[in-house]
C-alpha cells in the first residue's frame, strides 16, 4: 500500500462509476480497478456492474482465492466509513418475492377454461330444452 489510509464515504465512492474511473467497495475498503478492466478474467462488464458500489457480497459468491485478494491490495484507495452506507446491513429487507411464471399461470387459465366452457355449453343446451 505505501501510503496513509484515507477514509471515504460511500457517496464518494459512488461518483467512480465509469470505464474512465472505476472504484469498487470490498469488506469495507474502496479499490481503484479502473486499470485493471481489461486484465479481469470474468470481463470488465463484471466490475463496470459494480462501480461505485459494495461489490463484497458478489466478491466472496465468486470465489475468490488468496492471489485475487493479494491483488487487490494493489489497488485500494482507502477505508469505507460504514455509517455513510445508504443501505445498512443492518436495515432488514422485505423477503424475496417469487418470479411471475406467466407459463403457470395460463396452465391454471388452461384448467379452469377446460372445466367452464363445457358447463356452460350444456347450461345453454339446457336452457334451450326447458324454454322451449
Amino acid at each position: 500500500m505505501g501510503f496513509d489510509s484515507k477514509a471515504f464515504s460511500y457517496s464518494h465512492v459512488s461518483v467512480h462509476n465509469t470505464s474512465k474511473d472505476c472504484w469498487i467497495i470490498i469488506n469495507a475498503k474502496a479499490y481503484n480497478v479502473t486499470n485493471f478492466l481489461d486484465d479481469h478474467p470474468g470481463g470488465e462488464e463484471v466490475l463496470l456492474a459494480a462501480a461505485g458500489k459494495d461489490a463484497s457480497e458478489e466478491f466472496e459468491k465468486a470465489g475468490h482465492g488468496s492471489a485475487a485478494r493479494l491483488m487487490l491490495d494493489e489497488f485500494y484507495v482507502g477505508e469505507v466509513d460504514p455509517s455513510t452506507n445508504p443501505t445498512p446491513a443492518t436495515t432488514i429487507l422485505s423477503p424475496p418475492q417469487p418470479e411471475y411464471d406467466s407459463g403457470k399461470t395460463l396452465e391454471s387459465i388452461n384448467k379452469i377454461l377446460y372445466l367452464l366452457v363445457p358447463l356452460g355449453i350444456m347450461a345453454v343446451g339446457i336452457g334451450f330444452h326447458f324454454y322451449n
